[in-house]
């Protein structure tokens, strides 16, 4: 599971720069060129850090940073990399709730050092995956859409769990009901697959009646569809 890494940064030679290092590090990155579309991609794409530019057009990046942690203030990492190198705007940046702060020029190798840093220290509360505003969160049992809470029974959860870990794999009732209820008898229970599907996206898809994420594949059984 790769760890995805919003970039938010007006010019777009540092974007292509900084994009191209991540990207070789083995991180999804994720890009907005200012603090109005990276709220979007936020709430979108729920990354595990962001590598703040604090001189952005429509909304600053401290405007930006200070929104997230609003959000959910324990829940990403963010760098800010600025062109403000005094002291006391370092200060305000960490105060403000960065876990970072580089300035501008910087060495791209040495950034990815600092994302590589970042990440260990806050791992734990970044195992999670995302596809289109829907984000799951296995450690701890939570699942948002676009960065809203949704309640799903046990079984909702794992099932949706075993689709996202595998996106774009077609799966036959029978594995996911054995999967996520290993001792029940497949005969009697096979269709509960049905059931269980038919509530899930009544929670995850814009319109049940015609599902986007959640697919049937017929004859074989069913696919989450992940388009980033």
């Amino acid at each position: 599971m790769k760890q995805k890494i919003l970039v938010v940064e007006d010019d777009p030679m540092i974007m292509d720069l900084v994009t191209i290092y991540l990207e070789k590090a083995g991180y999804d990155v994720v890009k907005a060129e200012d603090g109005e579309k990276a709220k979007g991609m936020y709430l979108s794409h729920d990354p595990c850090l962001i590598i703040l530019d604090l001189m952005l057009p429509k909304v600053s990046g401290e405007a930006f940073c200070s929104w997230v942690k609003s959000q959910a203030p324990r829940e990403v990492s963010i760098i800010m990399l600025s062109a403000k190198a005094r002291t006391e705007d370092k200060i305000a940046g960490l105060k403000m709730g960065a876990d970072d702060y580089i300035t501008k020029p910087f060495s791209p190798e040495e950034l990815v050092a600092h994302v590589e840093a970042v990440l260990r220290r806050t791992g734990l509360h970044c195992q999670k995956i995302t596809y289109r505003g829907l984000s799951i969160k296995p450690r701890k049992g939570e699942v948002t859409l676009n960065g809203e809470s949704l309640h799903l029974t046990n079984y909702e959860f794992n099932l949706l769990y075993v689709f996202m870990e595998n996106p774009n794999i077609v799966f036959s009732r029978e594995h996911l009901l054995n999967h996520i209820n290993p001792y029940e008898d497949n005969d009697i229970f096979e269709r509960t697959i049905d059931v269980h599907v038919k509530k899930l996206r009544r929670k995850i898809e814009e319109n049940p009646a015609k599902p986007e994420r959640i697919i049937t594949v017929r004859g074989m059984g069913y696919k989450f569809v992940a388009e980033n």
